[in-house]
């Protein structure tokens, strides 16, 4: 799966793993936003990298795995934010993430036979530091969004954006260089 070759979706290890995080997840999103340092505690052990304590993901939060999601310094995610963290998610330094933006880095066949037969495969996401990602964006499988870029709301990023750009729409496209 992490080498992004094709692999079963029902593969009992991969379940194990998705049930014991989904676990996690169901704790951290039932604890009271005061409990600060309990939230902390969590997500150092669901994620797979923090670089610092100043991280703050307002519940609800979802993800698959987890340990494939890597923040830097002073990331922040609103409210909904979910990560099919199938294949790694790097996001840099000082990242905002807005209200319901969903990453996702699973594939699927087009072809409805081979799409049941569970197999499936990964790309990685990357985002460089000081991105500001807007409410209600998904990012799609194998996307890379450079440094000093913002994403406006409601976007659908399907390609690569380079950095120190405003880019907005479905297809996300850039509208202006920063």
């Amino acid at each position: 799966m992490l080498a992004g070759e094709v692999y079963s979706a029902v593969d009992p290890e991969l379940l194990r793993e998705l049930n014991a995080t989904k676990d996690l997840i169901y704790e951290y999103n039932q604890l009271r936003p005061s409990q600060q340092a309990e939230r902390l505690m969590l997500l150092k052990r669901l994620l797979g990298h923090i670089a610092d304590d100043e991280i703050f993901i307002n519940q609800p939060f979802l993800c698959d795995y987890g340990s494939q999601i890597s923040v830097g310094r002073r990331f922040f995610a609103n409210f909904g934010f979910t990560v099919l963290d199938e294949a790694p998610v790097t996001i840099g330094d000082d990242c905002f993430i807005g209200p319901n933006v969903s990453i996702y880095t699973a594939c699927h066949s087009t072809d409805p036979v081979e799409r049941n037969t569970r197999q499936e495969w990964a790309r990685p996401v990357t985002i460089g530091d000081n991105v500001w990602i807007g409410g209600s964006v998904t990012i799609l499988p194998g996307v890379t969004i450079g440094s000093g870029t913002t994403i406006g709301a409601g976007s659908v990023v399907v390609s690569d954006i380079p950095a120190g750009v405003v880019a907005v729409g479905n297809p996300c496209r850039v509208v202006r260089r920063l």
